[in-house]
């Protein structure tokens, strides 16, 4: 079974991270500039929370706070949802699907970070897979396996 491992092995460990005490507008622009939709708020090395776009626009934009003049921290999400290298593909997959977020950190057995898996990720995993399992059905239909 595949497990979130193989992704972060696909994928390499790198996160994007900030701190809780820089701003909001710190934030939004290396997002942007990374093209990616959170940042994982880390101090002294441990996870403290994530930052996501649904964050901007609902503690941020909506309640109309100047991006410049709020902190992280303010607004980041503290509870976050994570899962272990272990965890199966399809295990992530529902979390992601239940709790209704896009980014799964993965910590390992001493909770330091290895890694954050995407709802992207998890549909380009599977899609991969099911690409191969349709060559290796269409070769052995045509005979030449």
């Amino acid at each position: 079974m595949a497990t979130v491992r193989d992704i972060l092995a696909l994928k390499g460990p790198h996160v994007l991270s900030i701190g809780p005490d820089a701003t909001v507008l710190d934030a939004a622009l290396l997002m942007n500039e990374h093209k990616v939709g959170s940042l994982l708020v880390k101090s002294a090395g441990r996870l403290m929370g994530i930052i996501t776009e649904r964050d901007l626009l609902q503690r941020v934009v909506a309640q109309r706070r100047d991006p410049a003049a709020t902190n992280v921290a303010e607004v980041m999400t503290a509870e976050v949802a994570c899962c272990r290298p272990e965890t199966t593909v399809d295990e992530a997959r529902s979390v992601l699907k239940n709790r209704r977020i896009r980014h799964l950190p993965v910590l390992d057995g001493d909770e330091q970070l290895l890694g954050v898996v995407s709802i992207g990720d998890l549909n380009a995993y599977l899609s991969r897979d099911q690409e191969v399992t349709i060559h290796i059905l269409h070769e052995y239909i045509s005979g030449r396996v």
